[in-house]
């Protein structure tokens, strides 16, 4: 079993924006697959297979910089190794469109990683970095991230969605190595 955690903030306020890049990757590989998602107290779960694999999307319910309480409680229920969760997330340290994945590291600056880190005590869990671009010097980093994507920024967002759910798969069947060496140039 593998798990994939997108990160974003839930409801309507905020889709679409850029801190939700994580959400819409799971979203692209849950609609890919007709799946449906149910709910606990703290994240939306659906389950898919890919190739031999089954796969647990992830969207925590809990808001950004709480979202190591959604990832803390999949690992405990369903006693996965880190390495066998993924997380997803928005990094303005990126080029906008481009994708990393990593095996481990810090939390950047990031309170999504930061409370994950913080929840689990160890920064030793693979994540897949989603490019979203850093900000204009006269834009606060907050703004900006719960912005949404501007109309001439879709088609980007979306392929980057699309290549980053073909990256999600790449790791669930294949492995951290195999997706690094695949998406890292993308």
């Amino acid at each position: 079993m593998r798990v994939a955690v997108g990160l974003g903030n839930p409801g309507t306020r905020y889709a679409g924006t850029r801190h939700n890049v994580g959400f819409k990757v799971v979203d692209v590989l849950a609609n890919a697959q007709s799946a449906k998602w149910a709910e606990t107290p703290a994240y939306l779960y659906s389950k898919l297979r890919i190739e031999t694999e089954t796969l647990i999307l992830v969207k925590p319910t809990t808001f950004m910089n709480r979202s190591g309480i959604a990832f803390q409680d999949l690992q405990c229920r369903h006693e996965l190794d880190l390495a066998e969760m993924l997380v997803l997330v928005d990094d303005v340290h990126l080029d906008f469109g481009r994708i990393r994945f990593r095996r481990a590291g810090s939390d950047g600056g990031h309170n999504g990683l930061n409370s994950i880190i913080e929840s689990i005590g160890s920064p030793n869990f693979p994540r897949m970095r989603l490019g979203i671009g850093s900000p204009a010097d006269e834009v606060d980093r907050i703004e900006y991230v719960l912005a949404r994507f501007g109309s001439k920024e879709m088609d980007v967002v979306e392929r980057l969605a699309q290549k980053a759910s073909e990256g999600v798969q790449c790791w669930a069947s294949e492995g951290i190595d195999e997706a690094m060496n695949r998406f890292n140039a993308f």
